[in-house]
């Protein structure tokens, strides 16, 4: 097996598994979830949306046909957070020294590195829909 399709299977359920297991503390509405949707102005229904949307992007990154999709959406997802943390949040959040920032710069490279890998398919899909408009 080639080493970039390692690294891209890697990068695939490395995002997964982050985003799946930050799914407990959203749905259960764990003290720090809620502090941090609060703080954005979004509890609880941003909260939940939130959670709801990274549950659809680690399953579609872990389908094959669809890991350039879930990568697409997990980075949108991942660039709103950051945003969050480098203008509300700060990059700590309530003492987790960075912690929750570094998992979203983790499945942000994690996604870009899926979907350069699914270039041609990410390609092939916009001119897709290039010619049905």
């Amino acid at each position: 097996m080639k080493i970039a399709t390692v690294v891209y299977w890697i990068a695939r359920l490395l995002a997964a598994v982050i985003m799946l297991q930050t799914l407990f503390f959203k749905f259960t509405a764990s003290a720090e979830s809620v502090y941090i949707f609060t703080t954005v102005g979004m509890e609880p229904w941003g909260r939940i949306g939130v959670g709801v949307m990274e549950l659809i992007a680690a399953i579609l990154i872990v389908v094959p046909a669809t890991a350039w999709l879930g990568a697409g959406l997990a980075l949108g997802l991942m660039v709103g957070a950051i945003g969050m943390h480098l203008t509300l949040l700060g990059i700590a959040v309530q003492g987790d020294h960075g912690y929750l920032f570094g998992l979203a710069l983790a499945v942000t490279l994690c996604s870009i590195y899926v979907l350069i890998h699914d270039k041609d398919k990410v390609l092939s899909r916009i001119r897709s829909l290039q010619k049905t408009s």
